[in-house]
Formats: C-alpha cells, structure tokens, sequence
C-alpha cells in the first residue's frame, strides 16, 4: 500500500450500515449482497474515492454500465473537490476500442481508476499490454453475472494467478439469481475468488436501526379501485393465463414444474424461466407448447399495458396483437394462438373497444347497405382512476402550501412524481397541462365544475390520432396483402395444378361450410387479408371522426405537448424556481437516489409501486435529518400491480433468508487459481513413443492464436483454463488458429444459418483453403440446449409454405458446402466444454502457431491489421440490401461512412461504387415508400 495511505479523506457514509460496510471493505476482500435501494453506488464511490486519495493505485473497475460510469466519475469529482485531494485523478473510461493500443498503455502505467469493459481489459490482460501483477485492486460491481463461463470470470482467475496481493471486492443488490441452483452461493464465490460473503438485507439490525431509528418519512398510501372494465379485462387476460400454463402442464408432464403458477407468471422474467427449463427437450416440444410460450410473455405485456397504457392507446395496441396473429394472408393454416379461442379473449377485445366508443352494428346492416353512418356510435373515453386522484393530491399540496406556510428546512416545495417508465411521464404531463382545458371553452358552465379535473381534451385528441393511424394501418396492411398474394401466387404457379385439383373442394371451402353456415356467418376475408369485425368499418370510423372535430378551443392548444416553438425567448428566459416546480420522472434504479440528491422534495407521489425507491426514500429521509418528506404512494386495489409488488418484496426477502442459510452451513473455499509448477511442466510432457520416437517434454505450455472478436464467447474462457495459452491477435482468416496447419472458423447455429443466408461462410471457407492446409468449420450448440438442429429449423424457413418447400434446409446447404471444398472438415460441437476438449485433442503432437504469421494472413502487403476493422452489425444490415454482394461489400464498406449516408446518396453516386444494376436496387431499397406501391 501507499505510504501516504492515512492522508484524512473526507466520506459522505452518515448511516451506521454503511460505515460498517466500508470498513469491513477496507479491512478484507468479499462479496457485498445488499438489498435494492440501500444506496449500493455511494458505498462503491466512497471506497474508490479512499483508494483514488491515496494515490499511485492503479484499481479497475469491471462490470459498470453506462450511466453507473457517469454517476461514479461525477461522486468521485465532487469527494475529490471536498477532500481537496492533490493525487486524486478521478475515473478514467476505457469503453471502446477505438481507444488505440499505445493510449491505453500509457493511462495504465500512470495509474489511478479505469471502468474497462470486460472485452478489452482480457484481450489487454492476454496480450501483456496491462500486467495484473501491477494492479493494485479490482472492484466487481454486478456480481451476480459472474457465472463460470463469463468473461468476468475469465478476467478474476488471470488476476488472481499473476497477483495474489492486490484487493478483489464484488458487489451486487440483486440476490435472487445467488439462489437457483445447487449451492449456489458457494459456486459463486468459488468464480469471484473470494471466501467471505457479507449479506445486508432490509430486516438487518444496523440497517433497521439506521433507517427506523430516526425521524422517518410521512407516508400516505392510497388504494385506487380500478373502473369494472378494467377488471373484466385484467380478470380475463388472467384466465387466458391460467388456462396457457395448464396447456403447458398438461403437454409436458416430465418437467418440474412447481413454479407455473399465475403468480410467478407476473414476474417478467417467467417466460424466461420455462424456456429455459424447456430448451432441451425443445426440439420434442409440439408447436402448440412452443406457441404458447411465446403467448405467455404477450399476455404478460398485454397486463402491463392494461395499467400503463390509457383506453385509447391500450386498443390499439390490442389492435396490433390481434393483426399479428392472423394467420398470414393467402395461407389456410389456422396456426392463432389457442388463448385467441377462448370466451376470455373475446371479453378482452370487447371491454377494451367498450372503453373508448359505444355502439353495435349488425352484421346484415353492414351487408345491407355499408356505408350508412350508424347513429348508435359515440365515444365513450374512459379514464384512468388514478389521474383524478393525481389531480387531487396536487390540488391538496397546493392548499397545504398556501395554508401551512414553508417551514425553513433543508427540502425545496418542488414536487415529485416517480412512474414506471418514459410513455407514463408523457401521458401524465400531457394530462396535467390539459385537465383544465373545455371543450366548450367555458359557455355555459359555473366556476366550480370549470375546476373539476378532466382528461377528457387529451383523450380526444388521443382518439382522433388512433382513428387516423387505424386508416393508415389498413392500407399498408392491404399493400403488403397484394404484395404477398404476388408472391403466393408465383410460388404456386411454379408448383403447377398438382396438387390443387385432386377431387377435393380448397382447404377454406371446407371450412366455410362445416356446420352448415353460409359464407356471411363466420369472420370472413377482405382484400386486405384482415378479417372484419363488426365496429372496424370504414362508416364507424367516418362517424366517429366527424363527433370528434376539433373546436376552436381545441385547436388554439399545442400540437404537440412539451414542444414550445420559444417565441419571445427573451421576455420569458428564467431558471425555474425550485419552490414551484413539479418533476416526473421514471424509476432509474439508483440512478433515483440522485435524483432525490438534486431536487430535494418535499412532496413525492409514486403513481406506480416500487419497493426499491420506498427503501431510497427511506435512506434520503435518514441522512438528511433537516429535510421534511412527505410521500404518497398509490396503487390499484385487487390489481397485478399490486401483486407484482407484494411478490417481489417477497420474493427478496425468501431470496436471502436461503442465503443467510446457506452462508451458515458453507464450507470455507480454498481454492487457488494457480497451477503447481511440477504439475504444468507435466502436462506438457509427451508421452507417445510409438515407432522408437523419444519422450519428449517441453517447458512451454501450449498455445491458441484467437480473433478479438471472439472473446464475446466462453470458448477463450475455457482455452485458458486448461492450461492453454491463449493469444489474442486481430485475424482476417479464420477465428482460432491452433497449429501452423489447422484453421477453424467457430459459428453457433443462428450465426451458421445467417452466414449461408448472406454467402459470407463461403467467403471465410474459402480464404481458409487458399492458405491452410487443415481447414476446419466448427459448428457449437449452447450448452444447456438439445444437440439438434430440429429447433432451428424455422430461423431458416420462410412465413409462407411455398417458399419453405423450395428453400433448402441447413443440413442441405452443409452438403453443398463440402461438395464445394472437400478439403473442409466440420467439427460438431455439444457445448463450449466439449469444443475445449476438442481443441486439446487437435493439438497433440503438433508444432505451435506463429502469432505474427496468422495475423499476417489474408492481407494485402503492407497493409495493417487494425486497418480492417469494421462493425459487424452495420455489415451485417448492409448483407440484407437487395443489390450488395459480398465483392461489393467490401467497397461499399471503405467508401461510405455509414447506413445513413447511403441511404441519403444519389443513384448516379451509388453506382460509381458498385455497378449500374446494384446502385439501382440499393437506391431503389431506401426510396421505397409503402403507400405508393399500393
């Protein structure tokens, strides 16, 4: 440690809990577990900012995001600014990989703290560029992510073989992921190279004590009843659900499944879960489970929406779920979802249209005569519970501050409102500018009911947007229909009358008949593809529109609310005054507790709950005993909302009771990331003497030349833990170079059937022969899913049958491949392990590979390796364009900047790159407008 280590540093730790964490901290290394929302970030920024203090420390730090990075550099400036600490240096963000090799170097070997992203910091640990023996600590923020195979991991274990003095401390406020599994916690802990876990849950005794000890926050909790249509459609779409997941029991009875219950369905990540439990037998799963999987993550949305989303947006987006199930147009598979079928999903549909107009049609009035305007059809607009009780809770504040003068304390009068995410900030400040606003303009009405709070402006605003955009979605649905049927049609003209006149009447005739009905009784087909249902017709819409013209009032108002054209900028210039400002802003995590920092309210409403920001709250109100809070926090009664809640502060708390248990009966791990001398030296040992050859031994391990690219996978992970040398260069041919004779390119299934879709592979299979005598192609299945290539077979397969019948599969387009190079040899792979395992095994008795050689492969003289690196994903998007080619490609890529400026280029300017022929398709792609073709 620094001589000047004791130099005083100023923290900003004022609870007990925290201070006994950063000591503990200071004192060892181990994990810290801490519940959500008990200020994670202030206790990380205040141990870095004691090592920054002290300066010539050089500590990384792995695992941050974004915003973290920005919150972290900001504390530590500031701590330094108060500290008044001459060697601090603050955070420095190595985050990309334009940063060149020769800046990185020269930052290490100045010092001080670097948030590195996992990809960088192994290639620059592997290539030598950063000596782990010089780092003085690392800090593992997220812990939970650190799993066996991740880079993270990867990361801790060189660390801890090249330095076994500098500090490791692992941090993570999410404990249920330290839960699943057999003993999970132990496991972790074995990844992270640390012995002691140090668990701060809510119910804590420090944490208790600091945060009820003091003078805490007033806290008004207000139940919200939800409106009767609100619960026939939450109580149908739950039924949907239940009947979803005994659809899933029932048609796979080997699996555990204990926790298929409605309740864990509201959890986000459920769908998540039974795939995972599902994926290797997912290639013996039916289409039906498959489906409904798929329909239980929508049903789930489809519950959020419902108490997000206001009526007229909520049925539009019903809207969009129901086009998108529809069977696609011309086919006469009936492949809809089975919750479609259900009475719930009619209730669904029904109660959602209910809310925003009234009126029913009959279907032989419509036949009769379809374009006479139905009198009966009115909107109706239902609003949210919650807004009139936002509106009243304001109207409250306002009294209580003009009744109940401010008292001096260290809180401004602003007010706070905390919502669930960006779309439910917009839609409540649009109702708050709005809710005073008549249609009328005021004739007619007294002064009291002129107060009264109605969104009933905004909502129909929202309805004639919603009546517009439902015309502009049924042409674009009818001019992809046409386009469709084109394709249809071809395919079966190709096909020829084969199969169409066999004496059996089309597969639809069938079905209009069943039962007898005539063709008008059932949903019948329009030009569109769509099917009409009674309501959708262009004479409800015309109707609706000419009830909803604007009045002169309405129009006075902003187009666009938030939008100010700032018209006498000068007059109007001023900073808002704190006192009487109100703020609404989506919950961040703990980017919140800088929010309450920065505004310092007096009044916070949480219109959504969320157990974490009350803990936030909590926390604020303790540190800062001159600040008055008073909170009110709303909820729909009987509602999913309320249960989400409820479950995940349950959900929590069961998550570290398993773990205090765990921790009490966990053996002490000993393990050391370090292999014996002796026992290296031996594995390098020979010992194949077959034919008279001579024991041979050679002190240098064994060596893998690896693409950069590549550490995004496990694979390098698992090189290196058996004890291979890993070498991280840029390669232009192949992905792992293992002798000078042996070249393998590495694909997963999806990559292999996105490479043969664009000829990519051929490309890179080609490159390989022209220079390698062994060319390898390794195909790698994940590891927790089922070694077939059944489950990929619709990545690779068109919508429409016609042109899945004519498309060859993978295992065809395999076959074409070593017709084309025999040389070529195909390695399959069960899992990273196996590939590992695989890689020794071809390494045996062979020279190892020269670096410098393979990296110089494929390129042109003199030309330099960092030169040809570009992005994949834009590559990748390019691929799609009708008219680029693999040749042109690579022009395309040198001479354009990007996407946006070719789709901005002239054709004359495009076709100087790649040919007239192509520059007219790649024009001809991103001019295209959907409306004209129609």
């Amino acid at each position: 440690m620094p001589s000047n280590e004791k130099a005083p540093v100023k923290l900003s730790l004022p609870l007990e809990f925290q201070q006994d964490i950063f000591k503990e901290l200071r004192e060892e290394d181990e994990l810290i577990l801490i519940a959500r929302g008990l200020g994670l970030l202030r206790i990380v920024t205040n141990l870095l900012h004691s090592y920054d203090a002290a300066g010539n420390n050089l500590i990384l730090l792995v695992g941050a995001d974004e915003r973290e990075n920005v919150w972290i550099g900001e504390a530590l400036a500031e701590h330094a600014a108060i500290s008044m600490s001459p060697k601090a240096r603050g955070l420095s963000l190595v985050n990309t990989d334009i940063m060149s090799v020769g800046t990185r170097e020269k930052m290490y070997a100045q010092g001080g703290i670097f948030s590195i992203t996992s990809r960088i910091l192994i290639v620059d640990f592997l290539s030598g560029l950063l000596d782990p023996a010089t780092v003085t600590g690392v800090v593992v923020l997220h812990a939970e992510r650190v799993v066996a195979t991740s880079l993270e991991a990867f990361i801790l274990r060189i660390y801890r073989q090249k330095n076994k003095a500098g500090f490791l401390k692992a941090f993570s406020d999410s404990p249920e992921p330290f839960t699943t599994g057999f003993s999970p916690l132990a496991n972790m802990m074995k990844n992270l190279f640390l012995q002691k876990p140090s668990l701060y849950p809510r119910f804590h005794v420090t944490v208790a004590k600091s945060l009820e000890g003091r003078k805490k926050a007033e806290v008004i909790e207000l139940e919200v009843p939800m409106t009767e249509g609100m619960k026939d459609i939450q109580n149908a779409v739950l039924e949907c659900v239940t009947v979803s997941i005994s659809e899933l029991k029932k048609g796979n009875t080997g699996l555990d499944m204990d926790d298929w219950t409605v309740d864990s369905a509201l959890h986000k990540n459920f769908d998540a879960i039974v795939r995972r439990q599902l994926d290797p037998v997912w290639h013996r799963t039916s289409f039906r489970t498959r489906q409904i999987v798929r329909d239980l993550s929508l049903l789930r949305t489809i519950l959020h929406a419902l108490l997000t989303y206001d009526a007229v947006n909520f049925n539009r987006y019903l809207d969009t779920v129901l086009a998108a199930s529809q069977p696609p147009p011309g086919s006469t598979r009936m492949n809809q979802s089975p919750w479609l079928f259900l009475d719930a999903a009619h209730t669904i549909f029904d109660n959602a249209k209910r809310r925003v107009y009234t009126g029913k049609v009959t279907n032989a009035d419509l036949n009769t005569n379809p374009n006479a305007v139905p009198d009966s059809l009115h909107p109706v607009l239902e609003e949210f519970p919650k807004w009139a009780l936002l509106a009243e809770i304001l109207e409250e504040i306002e009294q209580d501050a003009y009744f109940n003068p401010i008292v001096q304390d260290g809180s401004n009068g602003s007010i706070l409102i905390m919502c669930g995410d960006q779309g439910t900030c917009r839609q409540l400040r649009e109702y708050l500018q709005t809710m005073y606003v008549r249609q009328e303009g005021g004739n007619g009405e007294d002064e009291d009911s002129a107060r009264i709070p109605s969104a009933a402006f905004m909502m129909r605003r929202k309805l004639r947007n919603y009546l517009a955009w439902k015309r502009d979605f049924s042409r674009v649905s009818t001019s992809l229909f046409a386009e469709n049927q084109k394709a249809i049609s071809g395919a079966t003209n190709q096909r020829g009358a084969q199969g169409s006149n066999r004496g059996k009447p089309p597969p639809n005739k069938r079905r209009r008949v069943r039962g007898g009905a005539n063709a008008a009784s059932g949903p019948t087909r329009t030009a569109s593809g769509s099917i009409h249902t009674a309501g959708d017709r262009d004479a409800h819409i015309a109707s609706l529109m000419a009830e909803l013209q604007p009045t002169e009032l309405e129009a006075m108002q902003k187009v666009e609310i938030g939008s100010d054209p700032l018209d006498n900028m000068e007059d109007y210039y001023e900073l808002y005054d704190m006192n009487e400002i109100l703020i609404i802003h989506p919950y961040e995590g703990d980017m919140d507790e800088h929010v309450l920092e920065e505004v310092k309210p007096r009044y916070v409403i949480m219109y959504e709950p969320d157990a974490a920001f009350i803990r936030r709250i909590e926390v604020y109100r303790s540190s800062h005993t001159d600040r008055n809070v008073k909170v009110y926090f709303m909820y729909y009664s009987g509602s999913v909302e309320e249960q989400r809640y409820l479950s995940a502060v349950r959900r929590e708390k069961d998550a570290f009771t398993k773990l205090i248990r765990e921790r009490g009966n966990m053996a002490l791990n000993l393990n050391s990331a370090t292999l014996d001398t002796q026992e290296s030296f031996l594995r390098t040992i020979n010992t194949r003497i077959a034919g008279g050859g001579r024991l041979a031994a050679t002190a240098d391990p064994p060596r893998v030349v690896v693409d950069v690219r590549e550490f995004r996978s496990s694979l390098p992970s698992l090189l290196h833990g058996r004890s291979i040398v890993v070498v991280p260069c840029m390669l232009t041919v192949g992905d792992y170079v293992l002798t000078p004779s042996i070249c393998i390119e590495r694909k997963s299934v999806s990559d292999l059937i996105g490479s043969f879709a664009n000829g990519r592979l051929y490309n890179q299979v080609e490159s390989m022969m022209e220079h390698y005598k062994s060319p390898m192609l390794l195909i790698e299945f994940d590891a927790n899913k089922s070694f077939t290539l059944e489950p990929f077979a619709d990545l690779n397969l068109s919508s429409n049958s016609g042109a899945a019948s004519a498309a060859p599969d993978l295992q065809s387009k395999l076959v074409l491949l070593t017709l084309a190079f025999p040389r070529l040899r195909i390695i399959w792979s069960s899992s990273p392990y196996q590939t590992a395992e695989i890689f020794s095994e071809l390494k045996k008795q062979q020279d190892e590979p020269d670096p410098v050689k393979a990296v110089n492969i494929g390129l042109e003289a003199g030309e330099d390796a960092e030169a040809r690196t570009f992005s994949q994903v834009p590559q990748d998007m390019l691929r799609a364009v009708p008219g680029v080619t693999e040749k042109n490609l690579v022009r395309l890529t040198l001479e354009v900047g990007s996407i946006f400026e070719l789709a901005n280029m002239e054709e004359e300017e495009i076709s100087k790159f790649v040919g007239k022929e192509a520059g007219r398709q790649i024009w001809r792609f991103f001019n295209r407008n959907v409306y004209d073709d129609y």
